[in-house]
Protein backbone atom coordinates (compact mmCIF):
# COMPACT_ATOMS: atom_id res chain seq x y z
CA UNK A 1 0.00 0.00 0.00
CA UNK A 2 1.36 3.56 -0.81
CA UNK A 3 0.96 6.15 1.47
CA UNK A 4 0.57 9.80 0.46
CA UNK A 5 1.73 12.69 1.78
CA UNK A 6 -0.26 13.97 4.56
CA UNK A 7 -2.54 10.95 4.22
CA UNK A 8 -3.84 10.31 7.76
CA UNK A 9 -4.61 6.10 8.04
CA UNK A 10 -5.68 3.79 11.19
CA UNK A 11 -2.53 1.79 11.63
CA UNK A 12 -4.58 -1.05 11.35
CA UNK A 13 -4.94 -0.40 8.06
CA UNK A 14 -0.93 -0.80 7.31
CA UNK A 15 0.25 -3.29 9.37
CA UNK A 16 -1.27 -6.04 11.37
CA UNK A 17 -1.18 -5.91 15.15
CA UNK A 18 0.74 -3.86 17.36
CA UNK A 19 4.06 -4.93 17.45
CA UNK A 20 5.55 -3.84 13.37
CA UNK A 21 9.06 -2.46 12.21
CA UNK A 22 8.82 0.97 10.54
CA UNK A 23 11.95 1.45 8.19
CA UNK A 24 13.45 4.84 6.86
CA UNK A 25 16.07 5.28 3.88
CA UNK A 26 17.45 8.31 2.75
CA UNK A 27 19.40 8.20 -0.74
CA UNK A 28 21.87 10.98 -1.20
CA UNK A 29 25.38 11.57 -0.16
CA UNK A 30 24.11 13.25 2.99
CA UNK A 31 24.91 11.73 6.31
CA UNK A 32 21.23 11.43 7.79
CA UNK A 33 20.47 10.43 11.71
CA UNK A 34 17.06 9.20 12.19
CA UNK A 35 15.28 9.35 15.75
CA UNK A 36 11.87 8.73 17.26
CA UNK A 37 10.35 10.88 19.84
CA UNK A 38 7.93 9.87 22.44
CA UNK A 39 5.32 13.03 23.33
CA UNK A 40 3.10 13.72 25.77
CA UNK A 41 -0.65 14.83 25.08
CA UNK A 42 0.68 18.27 24.90
CA UNK A 43 2.99 17.17 21.75
CA UNK A 44 6.33 17.92 24.27
CA UNK A 45 8.96 15.74 25.08
CA UNK A 46 8.50 15.04 28.58
CA UNK A 47 10.04 12.23 29.41
CA UNK A 48 13.45 12.71 27.43
CA UNK A 49 14.46 8.67 27.73
CA UNK A 50 11.66 8.38 25.32
CA UNK A 51 13.98 10.12 22.95
CA UNK A 52 15.33 6.95 20.59
CA UNK A 53 18.19 7.77 18.32
CA UNK A 54 21.79 7.18 18.29
CA UNK A 55 22.97 7.56 21.40
CA UNK A 56 19.28 6.32 23.19
CA UNK A 57 18.51 3.20 21.15
CA UNK A 58 15.90 1.66 23.64
CA UNK A 59 12.64 3.34 25.73
CA UNK A 60 12.67 2.30 29.16
CA UNK A 61 9.39 0.25 28.81
CA UNK A 62 10.95 -1.12 25.45
CA UNK A 63 8.22 -0.47 23.07
CA UNK A 64 10.46 1.36 20.45
CA UNK A 65 13.76 0.37 19.74
CA UNK A 66 16.30 1.30 17.03
CA UNK A 67 18.21 -1.01 15.30
CA UNK A 68 21.24 -1.18 13.20
CA UNK A 69 20.77 -0.60 9.31
CA UNK A 70 20.04 -3.70 6.84
CA UNK A 71 21.30 -3.04 2.55
CA UNK A 72 17.92 -1.26 2.17
CA UNK A 73 17.25 0.45 5.48
CA UNK A 74 19.50 2.73 7.06
CA UNK A 75 18.14 2.79 10.15
CA UNK A 76 15.21 0.68 11.63
CA UNK A 77 12.78 1.20 14.62
CA UNK A 78 10.87 -2.17 15.96
CA UNK A 79 7.65 -0.86 17.72
CA UNK A 80 4.95 -2.41 19.58
CA UNK A 81 2.61 0.09 21.12
CA UNK A 82 1.08 -2.06 23.29
CA UNK A 83 4.02 -1.40 25.43
CA UNK A 84 3.82 2.20 25.56
CA UNK A 85 2.72 3.95 28.67
CA UNK A 86 -0.57 6.01 28.64
CA UNK A 87 1.41 9.17 29.15
CA UNK A 88 3.23 8.74 25.15
CA UNK A 89 0.77 10.04 22.94
CA UNK A 90 2.36 10.54 20.02
CA UNK A 91 5.83 9.31 18.13
CA UNK A 92 7.44 11.22 15.62
CA UNK A 93 10.19 9.68 13.24
CA UNK A 94 12.28 12.55 12.16
CA UNK A 95 15.85 12.97 9.94
CA UNK A 96 18.57 15.72 10.85
CA UNK A 97 21.73 16.53 8.64
CA UNK A 98 24.86 15.47 10.60
CA UNK A 99 27.13 17.76 8.86
CA UNK A 100 26.87 19.55 5.89
CA UNK A 101 23.94 19.87 3.16
CA UNK A 102 20.22 20.45 3.06
CA UNK A 103 17.24 18.26 2.54
CA UNK A 104 16.22 19.60 -0.70
CA UNK A 105 19.54 17.26 -2.12
CA UNK A 106 17.69 13.98 -0.92
CA UNK A 107 17.60 11.47 -4.34
CA UNK A 108 14.59 9.54 -5.29
CA UNK A 109 13.96 6.37 -3.45
CA UNK A 110 14.00 7.59 -0.01
CA UNK A 111 10.99 6.05 2.02
CA UNK A 112 9.88 5.08 5.37
CA UNK A 113 7.78 2.13 5.34
CA UNK A 114 6.07 -0.33 7.55
CA UNK A 115 7.39 -3.67 7.94
CA UNK A 116 5.34 -6.75 9.62
CA UNK A 117 7.42 -9.88 9.51
CA UNK A 118 10.29 -8.94 7.79
CA UNK A 119 7.76 -7.95 4.44
CA UNK A 120 6.77 -4.70 3.55
CA UNK A 121 3.10 -4.01 4.17
CA UNK A 122 2.82 -0.08 3.59
CA UNK A 123 5.68 2.50 1.94
CA UNK A 124 5.71 6.55 2.12
CA UNK A 125 8.26 7.57 -0.68
CA UNK A 126 9.66 11.19 -0.56
CA UNK A 127 13.03 12.75 -1.96
CA UNK A 128 14.51 16.22 -2.05
CA UNK A 129 12.33 18.22 -4.53
CA UNK A 130 9.28 17.95 -1.54
CA UNK A 131 11.74 20.21 0.33
CA UNK A 132 13.79 23.19 0.67
CA UNK A 133 17.37 24.23 2.52
CA UNK A 134 16.00 22.78 5.74
CA UNK A 135 18.28 20.64 8.00
CA UNK A 136 15.77 18.40 9.29
CA UNK A 137 12.69 16.85 8.62
CA UNK A 138 9.34 15.41 10.30
CA UNK A 139 8.62 12.24 8.68
CA UNK A 140 5.59 10.87 9.79
CA UNK A 141 4.18 10.23 13.30
CA UNK A 142 1.91 7.59 15.44
CA UNK A 143 -0.87 9.03 17.68
CA UNK A 144 -3.48 8.44 19.49
CA UNK A 145 -6.80 9.11 18.42
CA UNK A 146 -10.21 7.85 19.74
CA UNK A 147 -8.99 4.68 21.57
CA UNK A 148 -6.94 3.49 18.47
CA UNK A 149 -3.47 4.51 16.66
CA UNK A 150 -3.43 6.48 13.54
CA UNK A 151 -0.60 7.21 11.04
CA UNK A 152 -0.25 10.83 9.32
CA UNK A 153 2.84 11.15 6.63
CA UNK A 154 3.82 14.49 7.51
CA UNK A 155 6.90 15.07 5.44
CA UNK A 156 7.59 18.65 6.84
CA UNK A 157 11.18 20.23 6.33
CA UNK A 158 12.59 21.92 9.45
CA UNK A 159 15.25 24.45 9.88
CA UNK A 160 18.25 23.55 12.18
CA UNK A 161 19.04 20.23 13.05
CA UNK A 162 18.96 17.80 15.75
CA UNK A 163 19.27 19.77 18.42
CA UNK A 164 16.56 22.28 17.16
CA UNK A 165 14.32 19.49 16.69
CA UNK A 166 14.81 18.57 20.55
CA UNK A 167 14.08 22.33 21.71
CA UNK A 168 10.73 22.45 19.50
CA UNK A 169 9.76 19.37 21.04
CA UNK A 170 10.12 20.90 24.38
CA UNK A 171 13.76 19.22 25.88
CA UNK A 172 17.14 20.29 25.94
CA UNK A 173 20.14 19.64 24.85
CA UNK A 174 22.82 18.50 27.76
CA UNK A 175 26.19 20.06 27.62
CA UNK A 176 29.10 18.20 24.68
CA UNK A 177 31.07 17.48 28.32
CA UNK A 178 30.62 16.43 31.96
CA UNK A 179 31.50 19.12 34.53
CA UNK A 180 30.90 19.39 37.80
CA UNK A 181 29.99 22.75 39.60
CA UNK A 182 29.11 23.74 43.08
CA UNK A 183 26.68 27.00 42.57
CA UNK A 184 26.20 29.63 45.62
CA UNK A 185 22.77 29.23 47.43
CA UNK A 186 19.94 31.05 45.75
CA UNK A 187 17.03 33.15 47.57
CA UNK A 188 13.99 31.01 48.02
CA UNK A 189 11.92 31.66 45.26
CA UNK A 190 8.73 30.45 44.23
CA UNK A 191 8.96 26.80 42.39
CA UNK A 192 10.25 27.47 38.85
CA UNK A 193 8.38 25.23 36.01
CA UNK A 194 9.76 21.68 35.71
CA UNK A 195 12.97 22.33 33.87
CA UNK A 196 13.39 20.51 30.35
CA UNK A 197 14.62 17.52 29.84
CA UNK A 198 18.31 16.99 28.46
CA UNK A 199 19.26 14.95 26.07
CA UNK A 200 22.49 14.43 24.87
CA UNK A 201 22.96 14.69 21.54
CA UNK A 202 26.80 13.79 21.83
CA UNK A 203 28.64 11.82 18.78
CA UNK A 204 32.47 12.02 17.41
CA UNK A 205 32.87 11.10 13.87
CA UNK A 206 36.55 10.65 13.12
CA UNK A 207 36.88 12.11 9.60
CA UNK A 208 40.60 11.95 8.28
CA UNK A 209 43.14 9.34 8.90
CA UNK A 210 45.29 9.89 11.62
CA UNK A 211 42.71 11.99 13.74
CA UNK A 212 42.11 10.84 17.41
CA UNK A 213 39.91 11.01 20.37
CA UNK A 214 40.72 9.91 24.02
CA UNK A 215 37.70 8.87 26.29
CA UNK A 216 38.58 9.46 29.99
CA UNK A 217 36.93 7.43 32.20
CA UNK A 218 35.48 8.46 35.77
CA UNK A 219 38.43 7.83 38.82
CA UNK A 220 38.36 4.89 40.00
CA UNK A 221 35.77 2.90 37.50
CA UNK A 222 36.50 0.85 34.32
CA UNK A 223 35.35 1.46 31.10
CA UNK A 224 33.11 -1.36 31.02
CA UNK A 225 31.63 -3.41 27.90
CA UNK A 226 33.52 -1.75 24.99
CA UNK A 227 31.27 -2.68 21.82
CA UNK A 228 33.07 -2.55 18.01
CA UNK A 229 30.25 -2.97 15.69
CA UNK A 230 30.92 -3.34 11.67
CA UNK A 231 28.10 -2.50 9.64
CA UNK A 232 27.94 -2.32 5.75
CA UNK A 233 25.89 -2.11 2.95
CA UNK A 234 25.66 -5.45 2.05
CA UNK A 235 24.39 -5.25 -1.31
CA UNK A 236 24.32 -8.26 -3.76
CA UNK A 237 27.11 -8.36 -6.39
CA UNK A 238 27.41 -9.12 -9.99
CA UNK A 239 29.42 -11.99 -10.53
CA UNK A 240 30.56 -15.17 -13.03
CA UNK A 241 30.96 -14.67 -16.94
CA UNK A 242 29.05 -11.38 -18.14
CA UNK A 243 27.88 -10.75 -15.01
CA UNK A 244 25.61 -13.78 -14.05
CA UNK A 245 24.62 -14.75 -11.21
CA UNK A 246 25.27 -12.86 -7.62
CA UNK A 247 26.77 -12.80 -4.44
CA UNK A 248 26.44 -11.15 -1.00
CA UNK A 249 29.34 -9.06 0.30
CA UNK A 250 30.61 -10.31 3.38
CA UNK A 251 32.75 -8.47 5.75
CA UNK A 252 34.55 -9.86 8.49
CA UNK A 253 36.03 -7.91 11.26
CA UNK A 254 38.55 -8.74 13.61
CA UNK A 255 41.74 -7.44 15.75
CA UNK A 256 45.19 -7.80 16.66
CA UNK A 257 46.21 -7.09 20.13
CA UNK A 258 49.47 -6.57 22.29
CA UNK A 259 49.03 -6.96 26.16
CA UNK A 260 51.72 -4.85 28.28
CA UNK A 261 53.24 -7.64 29.23
CA UNK A 262 54.17 -8.38 25.67
CA UNK A 263 51.10 -11.37 25.17
CA UNK A 264 49.86 -11.05 21.64
CA UNK A 265 46.97 -12.44 19.38
CA UNK A 266 44.42 -12.42 17.16
CA UNK A 267 41.02 -12.26 17.41
CA UNK A 268 38.39 -13.23 13.97
CA UNK A 269 36.48 -15.56 12.33
CA UNK A 270 39.13 -17.52 10.46
CA UNK A 271 40.72 -20.26 12.52
CA UNK A 272 38.13 -19.73 14.25
CA UNK A 273 39.75 -17.85 17.23
CA UNK A 274 36.72 -15.85 18.12
CA UNK A 275 38.57 -15.62 21.87
CA UNK A 276 37.35 -14.84 25.34
CA UNK A 277 35.14 -11.75 27.16
CA UNK A 278 35.51 -13.21 30.67
CA UNK A 279 38.35 -14.73 30.36
CA UNK A 280 42.33 -14.33 28.28
CA UNK A 281 42.18 -12.76 26.05
CA UNK A 282 39.42 -10.35 27.58
CA UNK A 283 38.34 -9.87 23.81
CA UNK A 284 34.97 -11.67 22.10
CA UNK A 285 33.96 -11.41 18.54
CA UNK A 286 30.20 -11.59 18.99
CA UNK A 287 29.21 -13.49 16.00
CA UNK A 288 30.41 -14.19 12.06
CA UNK A 289 27.17 -12.69 9.69
CA UNK A 290 28.10 -15.13 6.67
CA UNK A 291 24.82 -14.65 5.35
CA UNK A 292 24.36 -10.76 5.72
CA UNK A 293 21.21 -10.21 7.07
CA UNK A 294 21.88 -9.56 10.41
CA UNK A 295 20.98 -6.10 10.88
CA UNK A 296 23.60 -5.66 13.70
CA UNK A 297 26.50 -6.50 11.66
CA UNK A 298 29.15 -8.21 14.00
CA UNK A 299 30.27 -6.84 16.64
CA UNK A 300 33.75 -7.08 18.67
CA UNK A 301 33.87 -6.99 22.65
CA UNK A 302 36.85 -5.96 24.31
CA UNK A 303 35.80 -6.24 28.30
CA UNK A 304 37.16 -2.97 29.87
CA UNK A 305 37.27 -4.41 33.00
CA UNK A 306 40.50 -5.22 32.29
CA UNK A 307 41.98 -2.16 29.94
CA UNK A 308 44.29 -1.27 32.23
CA UNK A 309 46.53 -4.66 30.71
CA UNK A 310 46.07 -3.77 27.42
CA UNK A 311 48.63 -1.77 25.18
CA UNK A 312 47.42 -1.53 22.19
CA UNK A 313 44.18 -3.09 19.56
CA UNK A 314 44.02 -3.02 15.89
CA UNK A 315 40.68 -3.12 14.78
CA UNK A 316 40.41 -3.96 10.85
CA UNK A 317 37.98 -5.81 8.31
CA UNK A 318 38.46 -8.23 5.17
CA UNK A 319 36.04 -9.12 2.54
CA UNK A 320 35.94 -12.68 2.48
CA UNK A 321 33.42 -12.73 0.32
CA UNK A 322 32.64 -10.99 -2.75
CA UNK A 323 34.67 -8.72 -5.35
CA UNK A 324 37.16 -6.26 -3.11
CA UNK A 325 35.48 -2.70 -3.72
CA UNK A 326 35.41 -0.59 -0.53
CA UNK A 327 33.58 2.23 -1.94
CA UNK A 328 30.43 -0.46 -2.54
CA UNK A 329 30.42 -1.31 0.82
CA UNK A 330 29.64 1.84 2.82
CA UNK A 331 31.19 0.43 5.68
CA UNK A 332 31.26 1.91 9.11
CA UNK A 333 32.85 1.18 12.69
CA UNK A 334 31.49 2.30 15.66
CA UNK A 335 32.92 2.24 18.99
CA UNK A 336 30.24 2.42 22.26
CA UNK A 337 31.30 2.58 25.65
CA UNK A 338 28.76 3.56 28.55
CA UNK A 339 28.58 7.12 29.76
CA UNK A 340 31.20 8.03 26.57
CA UNK A 341 30.25 9.31 23.05
CA UNK A 342 30.07 6.89 20.83
CA UNK A 343 32.84 7.04 18.30
CA UNK A 344 32.53 6.83 14.49
CA UNK A 345 34.71 5.51 11.64
CA UNK A 346 33.58 5.85 8.02
CA UNK A 347 35.20 3.24 5.49
CA UNK A 348 35.44 5.87 3.22
CA UNK A 349 38.38 5.76 1.01
CA UNK A 350 37.46 3.44 -2.16
CA UNK A 351 40.82 0.43 -2.86
CA UNK A 352 40.59 -2.68 -4.29
CA UNK A 353 42.53 -4.17 -1.63
CA UNK A 354 40.98 -7.11 0.11
CA UNK A 355 42.37 -5.88 4.13
CA UNK A 356 41.59 -2.64 5.79
CA UNK A 357 42.34 -0.98 9.29
CA UNK A 358 39.83 0.61 10.52
CA UNK A 359 41.14 1.78 14.31
CA UNK A 360 43.87 1.68 16.59
CA UNK A 361 42.99 1.61 20.44
CA UNK A 362 45.58 2.37 22.36
CA UNK A 363 45.63 2.74 26.33
CA UNK A 364 47.85 5.85 26.65
CA UNK A 365 48.56 6.54 30.57
CA UNK A 366 44.97 4.74 31.34
CA UNK A 367 43.17 6.49 28.71
CA UNK A 368 41.57 4.62 25.84
CA UNK A 369 42.29 6.49 22.55
CA UNK A 370 41.39 6.08 18.83
CA UNK A 371 42.63 6.82 16.06
CA UNK A 372 41.63 6.77 12.65
CA UNK A 373 43.35 4.62 10.36
CA UNK A 374 41.58 3.44 7.17
CA UNK A 375 44.51 2.14 5.36
CA UNK A 376 44.39 -0.62 2.93
CA UNK A 377 46.78 -3.86 2.29
CA UNK A 378 46.52 -7.31 0.40
CA UNK A 379 46.28 -9.29 3.20
CA UNK A 380 46.89 -10.26 6.95
CA UNK A 381 50.70 -10.34 6.87
CA UNK A 382 51.50 -6.85 5.04
CA UNK A 383 48.80 -5.33 7.62
CA UNK A 384 51.35 -7.30 10.26
CA UNK A 385 54.17 -6.19 9.19
CA UNK A 386 53.21 -2.26 8.55
CA UNK A 387 52.49 -2.48 12.53
CA UNK A 388 54.39 -4.27 13.72
CA UNK A 389 53.32 -7.28 15.78
CA UNK A 390 55.74 -10.02 13.99
CA UNK A 391 53.07 -12.76 13.96
CA UNK A 392 53.31 -16.45 11.67
CA UNK A 393 50.87 -16.60 9.27
CA UNK A 394 49.35 -19.48 7.58
CA UNK A 395 46.27 -19.82 5.81
CA UNK A 396 43.10 -20.35 7.35
CA UNK A 397 39.17 -20.54 6.65
CA UNK A 398 36.22 -20.40 8.33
Amino acid sequence: MDISKGQRTPVSQLVSGSSFQLAVTTVGALVVDISCFGLDMAQKLSDERYMTFFNQPKTPCGAVEIIASTAHDKAIFQINLALLPTTIDRLVITAAIDGSGTMNQLRDGSYLRFLANGQESSRFNFSGKDFAEEKALMLGELYRKNGEWRFCAVAQGFNGGLEALVKHFGGDVAAPSVSASIEPPKPVAPPPAPPAPKVSLSKVTLQKSGDKISLKKAQSQSYGKIKINLNWHKQTQKKGFFGMGSQKIDLDVGCMYEKLNGQKGVVQAIGKTFGHYQQEPYIQLEADDRTGDSTDGENLLINGDYFDGFKRVLIFAFIYEGVPNWAATDGVVTISIANQPPVEVRLDRADSKGMCAIAMIENIGGQLTVTKLVEYFNGHPDMDKWFGFGFNWKAGSK
